[in-house]
Parts: structure tokens; C-alpha cells; sequence
């Protein structure tokens, strides 16, 4: 089976991982119409807007319908853990509507960070080792931390919009934190709680997509996640990217794939899970050897601000790929330039935030990598003709270059442009791997 020659395609999600999608989709010539529901102020210039909750199934199914949508591509992960693509598959009305995600077992990756460190150990996949706990199991829980060395890694099992995982120097404030975690902190979340040994090292973002039997990893990727300069203060969903990463060579690659990236897909045949969709694999590098610190069961954010504008191919093809299991067929092509991402965010963040303020210096067209830098939107709307911030991430604003420090300055100075109440940005992007 394959796609029709020209299709219509729905988007769900509304961040700048969305907008990068929407703008890759859209530079596709085999794309006649792209909705996103429900986007932002940026998608708006790839593709429609349409006021659509991507977690009311429902709603989702009503317009794929009376559209005639031929794909549907999920971008965040509640969707995916709250189970769209089953609720596709077993209604005989849409099932022939692919859906590019995992099913309701597979985004149990994400969904359960129990689950994933019983999946990676039953495979032997490298990870760090780990005991899961229970409010009824807090005190078997306290010994457990006192067997370990600091830093604390305390993980919230379920889907914590991202603050769920704490990592601590003091073991006093690792019991504390412990026990509120199981008493309530993340809500249901945090009803169990995963403890890790802490893993030493550089991370690096890995990228898989998977038709359930064969892959193809994407570029690889660095994120930045804590809120200042030098990897300081709490952390974020996410301050910068940069794509490709330097020790992340061929060896390192290798190991990877052998060591992780196989085994995870045959795991998922042998358990038998309908994985269609991306597999995020956070990994540490300890010493020249990856380990897994998590699973994601969609493409990251903001790496995707720098992972899909590196995609040279037709990212439809890619979807079909993965939609028809012939993803073996399917030929990537990867642009050898480095790609860096700056965010922007609004002052306060990831703390309390005012929103509402009207940003200036932005460009409303879909813009293209010939242009310079691109801006994907993350958090603004917009409104009586103007657009304005509603979220802690604003902007990341995406650059390529021959080298980080030349797409990192690129960016920089496209930022200087952009001009909204309580900018912040982080002003070391990439420099600790100029060093490498």
C-alpha cells in the first residue's frame, strides 16, 4: 500500500516540535492541504489552524472524516499514551487512516518509566540500574538511597509535563523529595517512583523512526535543558539544540545501534507492541559507552527544531515508510551542515509567567533554510492581527552553518531582531561542544 499522489494530512499538537513538522510537511509537493489542530501563531503560515483538543478522539475523528485526511502525524505524547492510535485502528470507520505513533502498549515507553526500565532490562538494553517504589514502600525505598552515591535520581513514573525527574545532592533532601513525590507532588504521576544510580557523562538525543520491524536513525542531537548559562538553575522542557553532535562519530554510532537501537525494535516485536512512530532515546555517553536514561515515544522538543530541518527527503515518503512497512525502501538523505536552535522564553520560566505580550520582528511567511534563520513558533497566538506570547517557550530559532559557533551566531542575531517584554535566552548554545 502506499499513500495517493496528492493527500491531506492532520497534525495534532501546538508547540514549535508542531511547527517544525508543519514546515517540513508543507515543503512536500505530494501534500495538497495540511491542517494542525490546534497549532499556533506560526503553523498558521505552513498550513490551517483548527480548534481541535488533540485528546478528544472524538472531535479528531469527526474531522479526518469530513476532510478527507489521508494521514494523521501526532506530535506530543498525551495523545499517544491516552491511546489515538488504538482508538484508530479498532473503528472500523477511520482504521484505514494511518496514524504516525505507537500504540497504547508502545507509549508505555514514555507513559511509565517503570515499564521502560523493565522493557530495557529484559532486553539487555544499557541503562542505569534501578528499583521502583510505592507509597506503601516509602521505607524500603529510604534504604534504597542510602546504598547509592550522590547525585539522587528520582524519577515520577508516569507523564509529569516534564518536571518529573529530580536529581539531588543531598540525601536528606532525596528522602524528602521521595516522600512527597509518593505523597502527591506530580499527582497520579508520582504514585510510583522510580530510583536510578546516577549516570556520569555528556548526554546526546537519538532519533529512530520504526515501521515495527525495520529503522532509520535520524540526526542525532543535543539538547539543553537547564535554564542558565553554563547548565545552571532548575531545568526546562528544553533551551537549545544542536545537530550533529561531535562525539556522537561513527564508533559511538555503532555501539548505539548495536547496543540499543536493535535490540529496542526487536524487543518491541518480541513482546509483540505495534510501534509505527518515532522512538526518542535519551542517552548518556559514560566514558565512550551509551546508556539509556529514557525512552520518548515522539520526536523531542526543541531537537526537533534542528533534527527535521537536516532532512533532505521528503518527509511523506518518510511517513509512508513507516505507515506501510516499507520503511527499508525509504531513502534519508541528511544535509551535512550543523544546525542549532536558540529558545526563547518569557521571563520567569519554567517558573510563574505573564503571557500576552505582542512580539515584533517576525516574519509571517513559511519561511525556507535559503532565508537564513528560521523561527518556529512555540508558545504565541494570535490576535487582532498581532502576535503575542502564551507560553513559558516563546520562539526557537533554528540556523545552520559550516560550524556550531557559525549557525549559533546566526541565530543570535536573528534573535537580536525579535523584540517582546522579558525576552530571555540562553547565550552559551553549543559552546561546551565547540570545545570538543
Amino acid at each position: 500500500m502506499k499513500f495517493p499522489d496528492s493527500i491531506n494530512v492532520l497534525l495534532l499538537g501546538s508547540g514549535g516540535r508542531e511547527h517544525a513538522f508543519a514546515w517540513s510537511i508543507a515543503r512536500s509537493k505530494r501534500v495538497a492541504k495540511l491542517y494542525i489542530a490546534p497549532g499556533n501563531a506560526g503553523t498558521a503560515s505552513c498550513g490551517t489552524n483548527v480548534d481541535i483538543n488533540p485528546n478528544n478522539f472524538g472531535s479528531v475523528k469527526q474531522f479526518v472524516i469530513s476532510n478527507n485526511i489521508n494521514l494523521v502525524v501526532v506530535g506530543p505524547e498525551e495523545p499517544l499514551v491516552k491511546g489515538i492510535y488504538n482508538f484508530f485502528a479498532e473503528d472500523g470507520e477511520i482504521s484505514n487512516i494511518p496514524v504516525i505513533g505507537p500504540s497504547t502498549e508502545g507509549a508505555r515507553l514514555e507513559g511509565s518509566k517503570d515499564f521502560a526500565k523493565a522493557f530495557m532490562t529484559r532486553h539487555n538494553i544499557p541503562t542505569a540500574a534501578y528499583r521502583s517504589f510505592t507509597k506503601k514502600s516509602l521505607d524500603e525505598g529510604l534504604a534504597f538511597l542510602e546504598t547509592l552515591k550522590a547525585p539522587y535520581v528520582l524519577k515520577a513514573d508516569g507523564l509529569a509535563a516534564g518536571k518529573g525527574v529530580l536529581i539531588l545532592d543531598s540525601i536528606d533532601e532525596a528522602k524528602t523529595e521521595l516522600a512527597n513525590m509518593l505523597n502527591g507532588k506530580f499527582g497520579a504521576a508520582s504514585n510510583t517512583v522510580v530510583i536510578e544510580e546516577y549516570l556520569s557523562g555528556i548526554e546526546c538525543s537519538v532519533f529512530v523512526a520504526t515501521d515495527g520491524t525495520s529503522f532509520k536513525i535520524l540526526p542525532v542531537a543535543k539538547d539543553y535543558k537547564r535554564i542558565g548559562v553554563g547548565d545552571t538553575g532548575p531545568n526546562t522542557g528544553g533551551m537549545g539544540a544542536v545537530s550533529p553532535v561531535p562525539f556522537a562519530d561513527e564508533q559511538f554510532m555503532e555501539k548505539v545501534t548495536k547496543t540499543i537501537v536493535e535490540p529496542t525494535i526487536a524487543g518491541l516485536k518480541a513482546d509483540k507492541i505495534i510501534y509505527k512512530g518515532f522512538i526518542f532515546i535519551g542517552l548518556m555517553n559514560v566514558d565512550g559507552t551509551p546508556k539509556v536514561v529514557e525512552y520518548n515515544v515522539r520526536m523531542g522538543d526543541p531537537e526537533t527544531e534542528v533534527v527535521l530541518p537536516r532532512i533532505e527527503s521528503d518527509i511523506i515518503g518518510l511517513f509512508e515508510g513507516i505507515a506501510y512497512g516499507k520503511l527499508d525502501k525509504y531513502d534519508l538523505q541528511i544535509s551535512p551542515n550543523t544546525a542549532v536552535t536558540v529558545v526563547c522564553v518569557s521571563e520567569g520560566y519554567p517558573g510563574s509567567y505573564e503571557k500576552g505580550f505582542e512580539i515584533k520582528g517576525l516574519s509571517m511567511s513559511c519561511p525556507t533554510t535559503d532565508e537564513g534563520s528560521i523561527v518556529f513558533h512555540a508558545g504565541t497566538t494570535s490576535k487582532a492581527g498581532k502576535i503575542l506570547t502564551s507560553g513559558g517557550r516563546v520562539l526557537a530559532v533554528t540556523s545552520f552553518g559550516k560550524s556550531i559557533a557559525d549557525a549559533v551566531n546566526k541565530s543570535f542575531n536573528t534573535i537580536q531582531d525579535i523584540e517582546y517584554q522579558g525576552k530571555y535566552y540562553r547565550s552559551d548554545i553549543g559552546k561546551d561542544l565547540m570545545k570538543r
